[in-house]
């Protein structure tokens, strides 16, 4: 039987749900609100994963820009939270990016709605 699903992502999956637990429960810092994990990329050996993460409060470059560094600070902090909760023998480095394509979605959408 061919595996189609491999525990890479099984585990891609598993850390995405939990980190998207851990930022909106957990995290207590007030300038980091409304943040979604919208995808996670991980490396075949676990060591690095690359979260990408959409804000929905913020709408400037800059306002983005800092909130990818306030998570990029907090990465050691989810990382030890995610270590306590998944029983994993590497928990992965974490790299916050932001994932602007609900933004252009969105974009799409209004020029679609104004050609009707």
């Amino acid at each position: 039987m061919l595996r189609t699903y491999s525990r890479t992502k099984r585990i891609a999956q598993e850390i995405r749900k939990e980190i998207a637990i851990i930022l909106q429960c957990k995290i207590k810092d007030p300038r980091i609100v409304m943040v979604t994990v919208s995808g996670l990329e991980i490396s075949r050996d676990l060591a690095y994963a690359k979260v990408f993460v959409t804000f929905l409060n913020s709408n400037t470059p800059k306002q983005i820009g800092m909130n990818i560094r306030r998570l990029q600070c907090a990465s050691g902090f989810i990382r030890s939270l995610l270590a306590k909760t998944m029983h994993l023998r590497i928990v992965p480095a974490l790299t916050f990016s932001y994932d602007s394509s609900l933004v252009k979605g969105m974009q799409i959408s209004r020029l679609l709605n104004h050609v009707k």
